[in-house]
Formats: C-alpha cells, structure tokens, sequence
C-alpha cells in the first residue's frame, strides 16, 4: 500500500491521464478518486495542478471523441450497445435520449456528473448529428469542469485525504479487503434492483407472429411506438401505422385511446421496458386488450415484416388522433 501511494502522488498526471482514458472509454475505473488524490497531491506541491488538468481534458475528449466517432458511424446500434452492457440496461435507453433530447448539447456538461448517461452521451451526441467543432467545444468545457471539481475538492481537503490514504497504508490488505467489500455490496444491490424492475414489467407480450395475424384478420389493432422523439429521430423505422407516442406524451392522452380495441406498445431497448411501462400505465386506467411487443421493433423487422418511417415534422399543437391508427 505505501508503494502505492508513492505511485499516485509521484506519477500523477500519468495515472490521472490513464484513468479517465479508461473511464470514459467505458471501463469501470475510478477516475473520480484518482483526480481527488491528484489533486491533494497537487496542492502539496507534488505534482502540477494545470498539467493534471490537461491530462484529463485531453483524455476526455480522446476517450468520447471515440464514442462521438462511434455514434457519427453507427448510429443507434452503438446505444444499444452501451445499453446492453450497462449496469441497468432496462432503462439506460429512454433515460439517456430524454436526457439527451432535454439538454441538447449542453448534456455533454451535465451528463459528467450523471452516471449511466456520461457514457451514452457522446455517441448520442455523434448518432443526431452534431458538428465536430461543437462536440469538441461542448466537451472540452465539459471536462474542464468535470476535472477541475475533483481536482479542486482534492486540493481543498488535502489534509483529509492525506490522513485517510495513511490509514489505509496502515490497514493494508484489509483496506483493500474492505474497499472490495464495498464494490460487491453495490454491485449485488444494482443486481437485486433490476431483478425487481424485470419482476415488476413481467406482463405477457404478443408475439410478432400474434400482431402480424391481427392485422391480417383485420382487428385493427392500436400500434404505439414508446421510443422517445430523439430515439425516433435516431432510427425513424416504424411497423407501418404505427403512432409514435413516448411515455410522457401517452399519460395525457389516454382517453383517446379505443378500449374496444387490442393496443400494442413497441420500444428498441431491452426487456421491452418501456413498452411494459406504458402497458402497465394503460392497464391501470381499465385498459385490458393492451400488451408489449416481444422483442419490439428489431423483431419484427427482423421476421421479415415491411416497415415504414415516421413523418419528420410533427405539429405537437395538432396530435394525430389515436383511435383511428
């Protein structure tokens, strides 16, 4: 342990530079820790207060400038992605594009303090299009104030963090045994949270084949597209007739929609989450004909069914009527 707090305060604009690489490449790194430590050592005079800044700057926008590259290149597919492999998947989707989609790009700034967006938000950022020169201003601000923070709080509680880093050498390996106590209570408590959100949206789908027969026989069914406007912005494919209603929108128009009528709600993120939400809020208002999608919209492309695009401009002042999709 001494050896190691040797390493962070005699090599710190390396370590602050390697950590924050990795952290915004997506390994689960604590750089925020890392820049605290920096920065105690920078105000005893140990290292560089602008050089470690620098460093993560520069490793800022190396890291989501590839993310950025990423979602110019790949688009959706690459949310999904991160989605996929996220701590909470389920809804790491719709909160990203509602966050993205409300903040614009200034969500750069804000997203460094929000864990589960700061990841998704640069490959967003690239996905709708936003110019170089804006993601690489947006984002130089950003990690000017994401580092200076932790720099800051570290050179301000110098004296604290020097005695709590004594102690752990102190400790030793039970520092270290505690520290990884720590980690596994959190990630046990992340899984126990989404084993209770998959429990609490495990309503019945209708299967692609179920919905393709419906329309078939001529039943008319309610198709409800949940993706929020940026998601359907991202990825304008819809199963034809579809209406696209995001869940925050569907609250205040439920009485609109046809109770003599079987309503299907889609999403693209997984789990069908926000699909199963928005059947839960139906249901709950008396609506009994209303189910999600199994496997949403890349099911059903993927079962070979045509598809068509949502229209690009919207009048919000004049919603399409819903009963009549």
């Amino acid at each position: 342990m001494p050896d190691l707090i040797e390493l962070v305060f005699q090599h710190g604009t390396l370590l602050v530079f390697a950590a924050t690489l990795a952290a915004r490449i997506g390994a689960p790194v604590p750089a925020a820790p890392v820049l605290a430590v920096a920065g105690a050592a920078a105000a005893g005079a140990q290292a560089s207060l602008i050089e470690l800044l620098a460093a993560a700057i520069v490793a800022n926008l190396l890291g989501d400038g590839l993310w950025f590259w990423a979602g110019r290149r790949y688009g959706y597919q690459v949310l999904k992605l991160l989605c996929r492999i996220s701590m909470s998947p389920d809804s790491c989707v719709r909160q990203s594009e509602a966050f993205i989609g409300r903040w614009g790009g200034s969500s750069l700034i804000a997203a460094k303090f929000v864990p589960g967006v700061s990841i998704v938000a640069p490959p967003m950022a690239g996905a709708l299009g936003m110019s170089l020169l804006a993601f690489v201003s947006y984002e130089s601000l950003a990690a000017l104030i994401w580092a200076g923070a932790l720099l800051g709080v570290g050179a301000i509680f110098s004296g604290q963090i020097r005695d709590v880093l004594a102690l752990m050498s102190t400790l030793g390996i039970y520092a270290l045994a505690a520290l990884a106590l720590a980690f596994v209570v959190y990630v046990v408590a992340r899984y126990l949270r989404r084993r209770a959100f998959l429990r609490a949206v495990g309503m019945a789908r209708v299967s692609v084949a179920e919905l393709r027969s419906l329309i078939d026989a001529g039943a008319q069914p309610v198709v409800i597209d949940v993706r929020s406007d940026v998601g359907r912005s991202l990825d304008a494919r819809r199963i034809p007739g579809a209406l696209g209603l995001e869940l925050a929108a569907l609250k205040h128009r439920v009485a609109e929609l046809p109770q003599d009528r079987e309503i299907v709600l889609y999403c693209n993120c997984p789990n069908e989450a926000s699909a199963a939400v928005a059947a839960q809020l139906l249901a709950s208002q008396g609506f009994v004909r209303v189910r999600p999608l199994a496997g949403g919209l890349e099911a059903w492309i993927a079962a070979g069914h045509g598809y068509d695009e949502h229209p690009l401009v919207v009048d919000p002042a004049e919603p399409a009527p819903l009963a009549s999709a």
